[in-house]
């Protein structure tokens, strides 16, 4: 089993389920530009940074059944449900998934965030290191459809440094 598969596996050990493709997206984007280590590449998509090297691992610890996808039917839209398979499969032992704090921590709060608001974060952060208002602009410009308000973004902001500075003590 690959490190980068295995760096998936402890994301859903920890989150317990993660509903949803587009935060899932969020969730390790976010984790890596906070320096979780996830190595998947990113490209800037409709809805903020997107990896298909993620979709493939997806499926492939699907495909292995290490992870399980439950498609429901929600309001005229498909929705998705992921979480660790069944903690019996053979393999799971040698893992040693280990329940980082920390992390764990930060998994929680992005995993308990909207998509709208881990997209607008997504955003800023595949923005960054520009400066704070320069940043603030190109969202606008970008995801102007999606109407953020100044409180959204201070949210954002706060969110973010927030994190990095719990991920900074592990």
């Amino acid at each position: 089993m690959l490190t980068e598969h295995v760096n998936i596996m402890k994301l859903l050990d920890m989150a317990e389920e993660i509903v949803g493709r587009k935060k899932f997206q969020k969730v390790v984007y976010i984790g890596k530009q906070l320096g979780m280590p996830f190595q998947e590449k990113y490209g800037f998509h409709m809805y903020g940074p997107y990896s298909e090297e993620l979709s493939v691992r997806l499926d492939e610890l699907k495909q292995f059944g290490f992870v399980s996808e439950v498609k429901e039917e929600k309001a005229g839209y498909s929705q998705y449900r992921y979480k660790l398979a069944e903690r019996e499969h053979p393999s799971y032992a040698r893992l040693r998934l280990s329940k980082e704090n920390r992390r764990k921590s930060v998994i929680d709060e992005m995993n308990a965030c909207s998509s709208k608001f881990l997209e607008l974060t997504a955003t800023i952060l595949y923005l960054q290191p520009a400066e704070r208002d320069s940043v603030i602009a190109r969202v606008h410009k970008l995801k102007k459809t999606q109407n953020y308000s100044e409180e959204d973004m201070r949210e954002a902001f706060l969110c973010i440094e927030r994190w990095r500075t719990l991920l900074k003590r592990t």
